[in-house]
């Protein structure tokens, strides 16, 4: 199993889709792409791209899917991010 998931142990999704949302943004941001950019590219909608990025929607197989397709890169470094750790309070 890869390194990065057992970051995801114990993790709040909140915190995991917060993250993701970054990251999927960072990805967006460095190939000088807009959220409609992208969208156009993985065939998904705008609202979706903005729901992910916020982390309002927890993206589906098929979603994380097309945005790997679109990004030109493997799935599984699209789900290559670091998650922040628990804080003690949780």
């Amino acid at each position: 199993m890869p390194v990065f998931w057992d970051q995801l142990a114990g993790v709040k999704n909140e915190v995991v889709l917060q993250a993701f949302g970054q990251h999927l943004r960072g990805l967006r941001e460095a190939r000088g792409w807009s959220q409609q950019a992208l969208a156009d590219v993985c065939d998904v909608s705008k609202p979706t791209i903005y729901r992910i990025e916020t982390a309002r929607y927890s993206a589906t197989l098929d979603v994380l899917a097309s945005l790997a397709q679109g990004l030109e890169i493997p799935l599984s470094e699209l789900l290559q991010f670091p998650v922040p750790p628990r804080s003690s309070a949780d």
